[in-house]
């Protein structure tokens, strides 16, 4: 509410967009988000696809270690990976449920799911972690040891006959001291 007020005094509107900052939030956040601007934005990397949580949407990072037109060319290429259905629905990661478990509901016209590689930043340290996909075109995954940074982040690719898909998720990490 308070940069609701700024927004509107120093620039005459108040923003219909939200970009988290540092891409973290709570579905508690999420909801509040919703109810407050027609979209919203995470930090975490991917391309956007009409099945995406339009209050959740991925980007990915432009800036001083990630700015290169190498990376630039080869984002623009990307295609989304599409789901119907991720969980768990917060992504607000507290001690009782760090690490998360995570399933992915892809459609069915999704081919060689089989052939998809995750990586993950749990126990400080990229990583693969432990993936199953069954018969349904349903992903679990097992992350190989708690998530110790305030963020936490899942990024998968699939190299579709050719075609590179790809999606990511950032987890916001409850660190207790």
């Amino acid at each position: 509410k308070k940069a609701d007020s700024l927004f509107l005094k120093n620039l005459g509107y108040i923003p219909s967009l939200f970009s988290y900052p540092f891409g973290e939030y709570s579905k508690f956040m999420r909801d509040y988000v919703e109810d407050n601007f027609s979209i919203a934005f995470g930090q975490h990397s991917g391309v956007i696809d009409i099945n995406k949580d339009k209050f959740e949407l991925s980007r990915f990072p432009i800036n001083e270690n990630y700015g290169k037109m190498e990376r630039f060319n080869s984002i623009i290429k990307y295609l989304p990976l599409q789901y119907k259905d991720f969980k768990p629905e917060d992504k607000y990661v507290l001690a009782k449920n760090n690490p998360p478990s995570v399933e992915i509901k892809f459609f069915d016209n999704q081919k060689n799911i089989k052939n998809i590689n995750c990586f993950s930043n749990e126990g400080d340290n990229w990583g693969n972690p432990n993936i199953s996909v069954d018969e349904n075109n349903v992903m679990k995954i097992s992350f190989r040891e708690k998530f110790t940074f305030r963020r936490g982040r899942l990024n998968c690719s699939l190299n579709d006959n050719g075609k590179w898909k790809w999606f990511g998720h950032q987890f916001t990490v409850q660190i207790l001291k």
